[in-house]
């Protein structure tokens, strides 16, 4: 069997940390834990204290309790704490797709899922969300992607790259689809609480019986460092999922863990998620300022969630070339259109500190004047 590589990962892993200017990230820019400790109004001495021994496997009561308290009508069983959520999508995959089976994904999309499909031997089913219909996806290809025989629906929303917000009728449709064809959802949720109007993302948990949500501290909370993710799934699964985890990291790192469940705190999980709304509200204008100066050379629609905004261009060069131009020429490191499934588009990250995020993007737009011209 071919194996399809992770392009989008591979391409950061490589580059983001040798980079002047990092614009390919999709959060924004990180707490350390002094951050989050005085958020959390909290001394150091009992994360000082904490063993550097193994850590429950499946994440600590407290904080599988945290965790559960965010999905209304769920118990800490139900709670499977993962290595990002990068890992709990990974569990997924591995339980429920096998050779043949029918995965349909919504397109662009981070392609974890899709390429993990493939490599299990799956057949991947794109629906496509348009541009033209910002970002919202075409009832009739929800229906003809969720067909008779699906195993598994990916629901990315918010999305990424583009930061749409499905609609309502959408989100039912997906749901009467999938309960039609008795397929399961993997509703991936990370970028929930990173909403630019304040108002949170209402979650699919809840809406049907055969769901799995993943989430994680990374994206709308600034915790990517921890390297804390979870997914939400019936007991039965949530128990199988931690059984398949056993043959992966074992269980999240005891100091992750604690501050993890700091981070989860109610009202300091409220302030810290302020904060990114904070940064999303100052930092857009700017990118959308700098978008506006090209005139018509890039199209894009404004995000509603997450620190990226999806960018076509005018050009034939591929965004692959043209990234990479830019990173050799002007050390700037873009995401491009290519690692999502879309031809010339780029993923801009714009949650970066502001006197970053500013010199950033002047080099990169002489990057860009170089090369497109």
């Amino acid at each position: 069997m071919t194996f399809v590589p992770f392009n989008l990962e591979r391409w950061q892993s490589t580059w983001e940390n040798r980079v002047k200017y990092n614009l390919s990230e999709s959060g924004v820019h990180p707490l350390s834990v002094r951050d989050l400790l005085q958020i959390a109004g909290a001394g150091a001495d009992p994360l000082l204290d904490v063993r550097l021994g193994y850590s429950q496997s499946n994440g600590t009561d407290l904080l599988r309790q945290r965790i559960a308290a965010l999905y209304p009508g769920t118990s800490p069983e139900q709670i499977l704490v993962t290595t990002g959520s990068a890992e709990a999508n990974h569990i997924v995959c591995w339980r429920l797709i096998g050779a043949g089976d029918k995965v349909a994904i919504m397109l662009p999309n981070y392609l974890q899922t899709w390429g993990m499909t493939q490599n299990l031997g799956g057949v991947v089913n794109g629906f496509t969300l348009s541009a033209d219909q910002k970002w919202e996806p075409d009832p009739d290809e929800i229906r003809r992607a969720i067909a008779p025989g699906t195993k598994l629906v990916v629901v990315t929303n918010p999305h990424n790259p583009t930061g749409h917000i499905l609609s309502d009728a959408n989100r039912r449709l997906i749901v009467e689809r999938a309960a039609a064809v008795g397929a399961w959802i993997l509703a991936d949720e990370v970028y929930i609480g990173a909403e630019h109007d304040g108002v949170t993302t209402p979650s699919f948990w809840g809406s049907y019986d055969k769901l799995i949500v993943v989430n994680g501290l990374s994206k709308a909370y600034g915790l990517p460092g921890l390297r804390i993710g979870w997914l939400v799934a019936p007991a039965a699964f949530a128990e199988d999922a931690w059984a398949r985890n056993d043959y992966l990291t074992i269980g999240p790192p005891g100091t992750s863990d604690h501050l993890s469940a700091l981070a989860l705190d109610p009202k300091v999980r409220e302030r810290i998620l302020a904060r990114t709304r904070g940064i999303l509200k100052s930092n857009y204008p700017v990118l959308e300022g700098w978008l506006k100066e090209f005139g018509d050379q890039f199209r894009w629609v404004a995000p509603r969630a997450g620190a990226i905004c999806y960018v076509g261009y005018r050009g034939q060069i591929s965004s692959t070339d043209l990234v990479e131009k830019i990173r050799a020429r002007n050390n700037v490191l873009l995401c491009p259109g290519d690692h999502f499934g879309t031809a010339r588009h780029i993923r801009f990250g714009y949650g970066n500190e502001i006197p970053e995020l500013k010199a950033a993007l002047e080099e990169t737009g002489r990057g860009m004047q170089a090369v497109l011209a």
